[in-house]
Protein backbone atom coordinates (compact mmCIF):
# COMPACT_ATOMS: atom_id res chain seq x y z
CA UNK A 1 0.00 0.00 0.00
CA UNK A 2 1.27 3.63 -0.98
CA UNK A 3 2.14 5.81 1.52
CA UNK A 4 0.43 8.56 -1.10
CA UNK A 5 -2.99 6.82 -0.01
CA UNK A 6 -5.13 9.93 0.64
CA UNK A 7 -5.96 8.59 3.86
CA UNK A 8 -2.42 7.85 4.89
CA UNK A 9 -0.90 11.05 3.35
CA UNK A 10 -3.80 13.15 5.40
CA UNK A 11 -3.29 11.28 8.78
CA UNK A 12 0.60 12.59 9.00
CA UNK A 13 -0.87 16.09 8.33
CA UNK A 14 -0.18 15.85 4.16
CA UNK A 15 -2.55 17.49 2.20
CA UNK A 16 -3.65 14.28 -0.37
CA UNK A 17 -5.65 15.50 -3.54
CA UNK A 18 -8.81 14.29 -2.74
CA UNK A 19 -10.35 14.79 1.08
CA UNK A 20 -10.61 11.09 2.81
CA UNK A 21 -13.30 9.96 4.57
CA UNK A 22 -14.53 7.27 6.66
CA UNK A 23 -17.17 6.91 9.86
CA UNK A 24 -16.87 6.23 13.26
CA UNK A 25 -18.97 3.47 14.12
CA UNK A 26 -19.41 3.05 10.34
CA UNK A 27 -19.39 -0.88 11.56
CA UNK A 28 -22.73 -1.34 13.27
CA UNK A 29 -25.98 -1.41 13.82
CA UNK A 30 -26.86 1.01 10.81
CA UNK A 31 -26.34 -1.46 8.51
CA UNK A 32 -28.65 -4.20 7.79
CA UNK A 33 -26.26 -6.83 6.74
CA UNK A 34 -24.68 -6.29 10.13
CA UNK A 35 -28.03 -6.99 12.04
CA UNK A 36 -28.04 -10.26 10.22
CA UNK A 37 -24.78 -11.24 11.01
CA UNK A 38 -24.98 -10.74 14.45
CA UNK A 39 -28.87 -11.48 14.86
CA UNK A 40 -27.65 -15.09 16.81
CA UNK A 41 -24.19 -13.63 18.64
CA UNK A 42 -23.48 -11.61 21.15
CA UNK A 43 -20.93 -8.53 20.96
CA UNK A 44 -17.62 -10.35 22.74
CA UNK A 45 -18.37 -13.37 20.49
CA UNK A 46 -18.60 -11.19 17.20
CA UNK A 47 -15.06 -9.60 18.35
CA UNK A 48 -13.62 -12.60 19.05
CA UNK A 49 -14.47 -14.65 16.30
CA UNK A 50 -11.64 -14.04 13.58
CA UNK A 51 -13.98 -14.59 10.45
CA UNK A 52 -16.74 -12.69 11.97
CA UNK A 53 -14.49 -9.66 12.95
CA UNK A 54 -12.72 -9.25 9.83
CA UNK A 55 -16.30 -9.48 7.81
CA UNK A 56 -18.14 -6.53 9.76
CA UNK A 57 -14.46 -4.80 9.46
CA UNK A 58 -14.88 -5.18 5.64
CA UNK A 59 -19.29 -4.21 5.34
CA UNK A 60 -19.23 -0.18 5.35
CA UNK A 61 -16.01 -0.70 3.17
CA UNK A 62 -18.00 -2.45 0.54
CA UNK A 63 -21.39 -0.41 0.98
CA UNK A 64 -20.16 2.76 0.98
CA UNK A 65 -16.40 2.84 -0.37
CA UNK A 66 -15.08 5.10 2.43
CA UNK A 67 -10.91 5.42 2.67
CA UNK A 68 -10.38 3.91 5.59
CA UNK A 69 -11.59 0.72 7.58
CA UNK A 70 -11.76 0.71 11.28
CA UNK A 71 -11.09 -2.46 13.10
CA UNK A 72 -14.47 -3.98 14.64
CA UNK A 73 -14.42 -5.09 18.11
CA UNK A 74 -15.37 -3.34 21.50
CA UNK A 75 -12.94 -1.40 23.80
CA UNK A 76 -12.98 -3.82 26.44
CA UNK A 77 -12.30 -7.36 24.21
CA UNK A 78 -8.62 -7.05 25.76
CA UNK A 79 -9.93 -6.87 29.16
CA UNK A 80 -12.12 -10.13 28.24
CA UNK A 81 -9.22 -12.04 26.63
CA UNK A 82 -7.64 -11.61 29.80
CA UNK A 83 -10.16 -13.48 31.99
CA UNK A 84 -12.03 -10.41 32.92
CA UNK A 85 -15.76 -11.66 33.25
CA UNK A 86 -17.54 -8.80 31.67
CA UNK A 87 -21.03 -9.07 29.55
CA UNK A 88 -21.62 -5.99 26.88
CA UNK A 89 -25.07 -5.46 28.09
CA UNK A 90 -27.46 -3.67 25.35
CA UNK A 91 -28.33 -0.07 26.29
CA UNK A 92 -25.70 0.02 28.89
CA UNK A 93 -22.34 -0.73 27.50
CA UNK A 94 -20.04 -3.05 29.32
CA UNK A 95 -20.75 -4.64 32.62
CA UNK A 96 -18.11 -6.13 35.05
CA UNK A 97 -18.82 -8.63 37.60
CA UNK A 98 -16.64 -7.35 40.07
CA UNK A 99 -15.49 -3.77 39.61
CA UNK A 100 -13.33 -1.68 41.45
CA UNK A 101 -14.49 0.21 45.01
CA UNK A 102 -11.84 0.35 46.83
CA UNK A 103 -8.15 0.55 46.05
CA UNK A 104 -7.25 -2.84 46.75
CA UNK A 105 -9.15 -4.21 43.98
CA UNK A 106 -6.38 -2.66 41.75
CA UNK A 107 -3.96 -5.41 42.80
CA UNK A 108 -6.59 -7.93 42.32
CA UNK A 109 -7.34 -6.58 38.84
CA UNK A 110 -3.69 -5.97 37.53
CA UNK A 111 -3.09 -9.54 38.55
CA UNK A 112 -4.04 -9.93 34.64
CA UNK A 113 -1.33 -9.65 33.32
CA UNK A 114 -1.62 -10.10 29.03
CA UNK A 115 -3.84 -11.73 26.98
CA UNK A 116 -3.67 -13.85 23.87
CA UNK A 117 -3.62 -11.88 20.99
CA UNK A 118 -4.07 -14.27 18.17
CA UNK A 119 -7.43 -13.91 17.33
CA UNK A 120 -7.66 -10.23 17.11
CA UNK A 121 -4.14 -11.02 14.90
CA UNK A 122 -5.55 -13.26 12.67
CA UNK A 123 -9.06 -11.09 12.24
CA UNK A 124 -6.99 -7.82 11.32
CA UNK A 125 -5.03 -10.31 9.12
CA UNK A 126 -8.21 -11.50 6.83
CA UNK A 127 -9.63 -7.59 6.40
CA UNK A 128 -6.35 -6.57 5.43
CA UNK A 129 -6.88 -9.15 2.66
CA UNK A 130 -9.25 -8.08 1.13
CA UNK A 131 -9.19 -4.30 1.79
CA UNK A 132 -6.54 -3.88 -0.66
CA UNK A 133 -5.41 -0.09 -1.05
CA UNK A 134 -7.95 0.41 1.99
CA UNK A 135 -6.12 1.10 4.99
CA UNK A 136 -7.51 -0.54 8.74
CA UNK A 137 -6.96 1.56 11.32
CA UNK A 138 -6.38 0.09 14.49
CA UNK A 139 -8.11 0.97 17.59
CA UNK A 140 -8.16 1.20 21.29
CA UNK A 141 -9.15 2.87 24.65
CA UNK A 142 -7.57 5.70 26.36
CA UNK A 143 -6.62 5.12 29.80
CA UNK A 144 -9.48 7.20 31.53
CA UNK A 145 -12.15 5.91 29.26
CA UNK A 146 -11.21 2.38 29.65
CA UNK A 147 -10.63 2.51 33.68
CA UNK A 148 -13.93 4.58 33.50
CA UNK A 149 -15.78 1.08 32.63
CA UNK A 150 -14.13 -0.51 35.63
CA UNK A 151 -14.83 1.54 38.59
CA UNK A 152 -18.07 1.55 40.32
CA UNK A 153 -21.12 -0.71 40.35
CA UNK A 154 -22.83 1.60 38.24
CA UNK A 155 -22.18 4.82 35.25
CA UNK A 156 -22.73 7.69 36.89
CA UNK A 157 -23.49 10.90 35.03
CA UNK A 158 -20.11 12.41 34.34
CA UNK A 159 -18.62 9.11 35.62
CA UNK A 160 -18.07 10.71 39.09
CA UNK A 161 -17.19 7.21 40.85
CA UNK A 162 -13.81 7.07 38.70
CA UNK A 163 -13.52 10.68 39.06
CA UNK A 164 -14.05 10.58 43.15
CA UNK A 165 -11.61 7.40 42.71
CA UNK A 166 -9.10 9.64 41.02
CA UNK A 167 -9.10 11.88 43.68
CA UNK A 168 -9.11 9.83 46.99
CA UNK A 169 -6.44 7.05 45.86
CA UNK A 170 -3.78 8.95 43.67
CA UNK A 171 -1.72 5.85 43.80
CA UNK A 172 -4.10 3.11 43.42
CA UNK A 173 -5.44 5.35 40.26
CA UNK A 174 -2.05 5.47 38.69
CA UNK A 175 -1.55 1.95 38.93
CA UNK A 176 -4.96 1.21 37.35
CA UNK A 177 -4.40 3.91 34.37
CA UNK A 178 -1.01 2.53 33.64
CA UNK A 179 -2.44 -0.90 33.45
CA UNK A 180 -5.38 0.37 31.32
CA UNK A 181 -2.68 1.77 29.30
CA UNK A 182 -0.90 -1.54 28.68
CA UNK A 183 -3.64 -3.61 27.91
CA UNK A 184 -4.61 -0.89 24.88
CA UNK A 185 -1.07 -0.71 23.71
CA UNK A 186 -1.16 -4.67 23.47
CA UNK A 187 -4.88 -4.69 21.59
CA UNK A 188 -2.86 -2.11 19.19
CA UNK A 189 0.25 -3.87 18.53
CA UNK A 190 -2.41 -7.07 17.90
CA UNK A 191 -4.08 -5.16 15.28
CA UNK A 192 -1.41 -3.68 14.04
CA UNK A 193 0.57 -7.09 13.88
CA UNK A 194 -2.30 -8.25 11.35
CA UNK A 195 -2.06 -5.36 8.90
CA UNK A 196 -3.26 -2.01 10.44
CA UNK A 197 -1.59 1.04 9.35
CA UNK A 198 -2.86 3.72 11.68
CA UNK A 199 -4.23 3.58 14.95
CA UNK A 200 -6.93 5.69 16.76
CA UNK A 201 -7.38 6.29 20.25
CA UNK A 202 -10.35 6.78 21.50
CA UNK A 203 -11.28 8.98 25.09
CA UNK A 204 -15.15 9.18 24.77
CA UNK A 205 -15.33 10.26 28.48
CA UNK A 206 -12.33 13.00 28.66
CA UNK A 207 -14.79 16.17 28.22
CA UNK A 208 -15.65 15.26 31.84
CA UNK A 209 -12.10 16.36 33.60
CA UNK A 210 -11.00 19.69 34.02
CA UNK A 211 -8.00 20.63 32.26
CA UNK A 212 -5.91 20.27 35.71
CA UNK A 213 -7.34 16.45 36.43
CA UNK A 214 -6.12 15.53 32.82
CA UNK A 215 -2.73 16.97 33.12
CA UNK A 216 -2.56 15.45 36.34
CA UNK A 217 -3.75 11.92 36.25
CA UNK A 218 -4.81 11.06 32.32
CA UNK A 219 -1.77 12.41 30.01
CA UNK A 220 0.63 10.58 30.88
CA UNK A 221 -1.29 7.36 30.64
CA UNK A 222 -2.57 8.10 26.98
CA UNK A 223 0.99 9.07 25.79
CA UNK A 224 2.06 5.21 27.12
CA UNK A 225 -0.49 4.22 24.40
CA UNK A 226 0.71 6.52 21.55
CA UNK A 227 3.98 5.94 21.87
CA UNK A 228 3.43 2.01 22.10
CA UNK A 229 1.60 3.14 18.47
CA UNK A 230 4.44 4.53 17.36
CA UNK A 231 6.82 1.97 18.12
CA UNK A 232 5.57 -0.31 15.66
CA UNK A 233 5.55 2.98 13.11
CA UNK A 234 2.41 3.97 12.73
CA UNK A 235 0.34 7.19 12.81
CA UNK A 236 -2.65 8.02 15.59
CA UNK A 237 -5.70 10.02 15.61
CA UNK A 238 -6.67 10.58 19.30
CA UNK A 239 -10.59 11.20 19.67
CA UNK A 240 -12.27 12.59 22.58
CA UNK A 241 -15.81 13.70 23.30
CA UNK A 242 -16.21 17.39 24.55
CA UNK A 243 -12.64 17.82 24.87
CA UNK A 244 -12.85 21.36 23.81
CA UNK A 245 -10.58 22.60 26.24
CA UNK A 246 -7.93 19.96 26.59
CA UNK A 247 -7.10 19.89 22.54
CA UNK A 248 -3.52 21.17 22.91
CA UNK A 249 -3.12 18.52 25.61
CA UNK A 250 -4.35 16.02 23.75
CA UNK A 251 -1.83 17.17 20.94
CA UNK A 252 0.58 17.22 23.56
CA UNK A 253 0.12 13.91 23.87
CA UNK A 254 1.95 12.70 20.66
CA UNK A 255 -0.81 12.22 18.22
CA UNK A 256 -0.12 13.42 14.50
CA UNK A 257 -3.72 13.95 13.89
CA UNK A 258 -6.64 15.21 16.89
CA UNK A 259 -10.31 14.10 16.30
CA UNK A 260 -12.73 16.82 16.99
CA UNK A 261 -16.18 16.48 17.94
CA UNK A 262 -19.19 18.50 16.63
CA UNK A 263 -19.14 20.93 19.23
CA UNK A 264 -16.00 23.47 17.70
CA UNK A 265 -15.76 24.52 14.61
CA UNK A 266 -12.43 22.98 12.92
CA UNK A 267 -11.01 26.28 12.21
CA UNK A 268 -11.56 26.69 15.74
CA UNK A 269 -9.87 23.50 16.73
CA UNK A 270 -6.84 24.62 14.73
CA UNK A 271 -6.27 27.59 16.69
CA UNK A 272 -6.26 25.40 20.36
CA UNK A 273 -4.29 22.78 18.18
CA UNK A 274 -0.95 24.25 16.34
CA UNK A 275 1.72 26.20 18.79
CA UNK A 276 2.35 28.68 15.95
CA UNK A 277 3.33 29.09 12.04
CA UNK A 278 4.92 26.01 10.86
CA UNK A 279 3.18 23.78 13.64
CA UNK A 280 0.71 21.80 11.34
CA UNK A 281 -1.79 19.16 12.25
CA UNK A 282 -3.96 16.95 10.96
CA UNK A 283 -7.66 17.25 11.83
CA UNK A 284 -10.35 14.76 11.78
CA UNK A 285 -14.21 15.64 12.00
CA UNK A 286 -16.41 16.81 12.40
CA UNK A 287 -20.34 16.55 11.47
CA UNK A 288 -22.96 16.78 13.88
CA UNK A 289 -24.35 13.33 13.76
CA UNK A 290 -27.93 14.93 14.16
CA UNK A 291 -27.54 16.45 10.55
CA UNK A 292 -28.43 12.97 9.37
CA UNK A 293 -31.64 13.45 10.14
CA UNK A 294 -32.14 16.85 8.52
CA UNK A 295 -33.23 17.59 4.75
CA UNK A 296 -30.77 16.82 2.41
CA UNK A 297 -30.05 20.04 1.85
CA UNK A 298 -29.43 21.78 5.11
CA UNK A 299 -27.07 18.31 5.30
CA UNK A 300 -24.92 19.29 1.97
CA UNK A 301 -24.50 22.97 3.60
CA UNK A 302 -23.30 21.73 6.57
CA UNK A 303 -20.80 19.21 5.10
CA UNK A 304 -19.46 21.46 2.79
CA UNK A 305 -19.08 23.83 6.33
CA UNK A 306 -17.21 21.17 7.50
CA UNK A 307 -14.98 21.11 4.12
CA UNK A 308 -14.09 24.48 4.45
CA UNK A 309 -13.11 25.11 8.11
CA UNK A 310 -10.99 21.87 7.46
CA UNK A 311 -8.92 23.92 5.25
CA UNK A 312 -7.57 25.74 7.54
CA UNK A 313 -5.97 22.65 8.82
CA UNK A 314 -2.65 21.10 7.29
CA UNK A 315 -4.62 17.99 6.41
CA UNK A 316 -8.45 17.21 6.88
CA UNK A 317 -10.17 13.74 7.35
CA UNK A 318 -14.17 13.80 6.98
CA UNK A 319 -15.75 11.92 10.05
CA UNK A 320 -18.67 12.55 12.29
CA UNK A 321 -18.17 14.76 15.29
CA UNK A 322 -19.16 11.20 17.23
CA UNK A 323 -20.20 7.67 16.59
CA UNK A 324 -22.94 6.78 13.33
CA UNK A 325 -26.65 6.32 15.32
CA UNK A 326 -28.16 2.90 15.48
CA UNK A 327 -30.64 4.46 13.53
CA UNK A 328 -28.88 6.55 10.77
CA UNK A 329 -29.58 5.98 6.93
CA UNK A 330 -27.01 4.17 5.09
CA UNK A 331 -28.12 5.90 2.57
CA UNK A 332 -27.57 9.28 3.94
CA UNK A 333 -24.08 8.26 4.55
CA UNK A 334 -23.47 7.05 0.81
CA UNK A 335 -24.55 10.78 0.10
CA UNK A 336 -21.69 11.68 2.43
CA UNK A 337 -19.38 9.65 0.68
CA UNK A 338 -20.21 11.00 -2.76
CA UNK A 339 -20.29 14.52 -1.72
CA UNK A 340 -16.90 14.73 0.04
CA UNK A 341 -14.94 12.62 -2.45
CA UNK A 342 -16.56 14.98 -5.67
CA UNK A 343 -15.15 18.07 -3.40
CA UNK A 344 -12.48 20.49 -4.43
Amino acid sequence: MSEQNSFLKAVRGLRPDKTPVWFMRQAGRSLPEYRRLRADKDMLTACTTPDLAAEITLQPVRRYGVDAAIFFSDIVTPLYLAGLEVEIVPGKGPVFADPILEPQDVDRLTSHQGFDPDCITEAAQIACGELGETPLIAFAAAPFTLASYLIGKTRSKNHLEARAFMHSYPDAWNRLARWCADMSAAFLAAQIAGGARTAQVFDSWVGDLSRADYQTYCWEHSRVVIDSAHAHGVPVIHFGVGAASLLDLMRDAGAECIGVDWRLPLGEAVKIIEHGPGDRFAVQGNIDPAILFASSQVRRDHVDQVLAEGKKAAAHIVNLGHGVPPNADPAVLQEIVDQVHESR
